[in-house]
């Protein structure tokens, strides 16, 4: 009956995107003082929600329906674009660190969802 609830699969989808960001993140942390090592970044969960999990979107009734639908992914990592050091890196420690803080954000604001989701169901089942 309840075996796939749509709440809880958007609080796992933004949870493990933003385990994938973090671990983005601390993979530029770690290369900050790499010649030549360019940061990367994680598209923001908003716009992977919306193209990359058919999950979320439309759903397939049968077979032949919506064959062309696109496989729910990693999200990917792009280049970004911040103006390079001398040795070539562009790995801002700053700018990383705000990244960070809005990653544990994306995470906590996951875990309320699945917190609430599990409220309502408690709640419908007659259990506080």
């Amino acid at each position: 009956m309840f075996k796939e609830l749509e709440i809880f699969k958007i609080s796992h989808a933004m949870s493990s995107h933003a385990a994938h960001r973090q671990s983005v993140i601390a993979r530029n942390m770690a290369n900050a003082d790499t010649p030549g090592y360019a940061a990367q970044d994680v598209a923001p969960f908003s716009e992977v929600i919306g193209t990359s999990t058919p999950a979320f979107g439309m759903r397939a009734t049968r077979s032949q329906h919506l064959q062309n639908t696109a496989t729910a992914t990693a999200p990917a990592s792009f280049s970004t674009s911040s103006p390079s050091a001398p040795n070539g890196n562009n790995v801002s420690l700053e700018e990383e660190m705000l990244k960070a803080v809005d990653v544990k954000r994306q995470h906590d604001k996951a875990l309320a969802i699945y917190k609430s989701g599990l409220s309502v169901l408690r709640a419908t089942l007659g259990r506080n």
